[in-house]
Parts: C-alpha cells; structure tokens; sequence
C-alpha cells in the first residue's frame, strides 16, 4: 500500500513547487490572456441516464437541456446540464460494453469543482440534507464546499467561492 510523503520528502516538493511557482506563475499584470473562452462542455459516463437525471437536476438543480443519442455509439445517450455561466456538464451511457465502475487513477477526474451563489449552494445542501445523501467538507472546517459522491460515484464538489477564486485570493485580479 503506497504510503503519504514523509516529512523530508514534503519539503522536496514544496521545494519543487516553489520552483515552478518562480518560473512560471507571471504576474497577473504580465500574464497572457488566454487563448480560450471557457470550458464548452466536459463529458462524463454514466450506468443510468435517469439516476443520473436525478441526481443532477432534482437534487443539484442543473437542469437538463438536452438528451439526445449519442452520434459515435448507436443506442448510447448523450445528455446535458447546464452549470452556470454558459457552460455544459455532458453525459453518455454506453449501454452492452460492460463498462466498471472508475477508480481514482493517473489521468482520471478527481473532482469537478462547480461554483454556486451562496443562497443556492445552501438550497442545494437543504435537498442534500433533506434525502439523506452524505457530503463532505463543512464537516473538515471547508465551509464554502461540498463534496458529493453522484450515483457512479464521480464526485463534485458545489462550492459557494465565485469563479477565479481560490485559497482566499481573486485569481485574476
């Protein structure tokens, strides 16, 4: 079983990250504007397009706005939410591959951080709340996020910090 970095191994890569940090975090005077515009959409896959449903849109309140079949796989659905800002979290399911549950690995989704105006991000936890489904982060002291396991155990995390803000800093200011 892989162990966590020791103490001296810690300081290697705070090292190391600082390191990159002087090479190559510009100033946000100095800094290129990006070539894109935002995310379009990120598609994830699913075992069932109606769990999935309502997990997203009754319990989140991503409502869906789009369900249609997927053009690469005949009989899979290709469905949508809308997340805020113009931007889309997709879905298929790939029905007869036999797909297994994914895993936390090298080039996998640890989570996807979707952010929420705080008054919402509370209804939402009330839904949470008022189901039964387990979230984490308040219960560490994170009090501005949630994380959630959705029905295939992708997990998201619903946090009321507005976008371009991270570690108590507004990162494009």
């Amino acid at each position: 079983m892989p162990t966590r970095p020791n103490e001296s191994e810690l300081v290697e890569l705070e090292t190391r990250r600082a390191d990159l940090r002087e090479r190559y975090l510009r100033p946000t005077p100095e800094r290129p504007s990006s070539t894109a515009r935002g995310i379009h959409h990120a598609v994830l896959i699913c075992s069932d397009v109606e769990q999935t449903i309502r997990f997203y849109q009754d319990l989140l309140g991503f409502p869906l706005v789009e369900l249609v079949e997927n053009r690469d796989y005949p009989g899979s659905s290709h469905f949508f939410f809308d997340v805020g800002n113009r931007t889309l979290l997709g879905f298929f399911d790939f029905p007869g591959l036999g797909l297994e549950p994914g895993v936390e690995a090298i080039g996998g989704v640890q989570h996807i951080a979707i952010s929420a105006a705080r008054d919402r991000w509370e209804e939402v936890r009330d839904r949470l709340d008022a189901a039964g489904v387990k979230y984490g982060g308040p219960d560490k002291g994170i009090e501005e996020s949630m994380y959630i396991k959705d029905p295939d155990g992708i997990q998201i995390e619903l946090l009321s910090d507005p976008l371009m803000y991270f570690g108590g800093s507004q990162l494009d200011q």
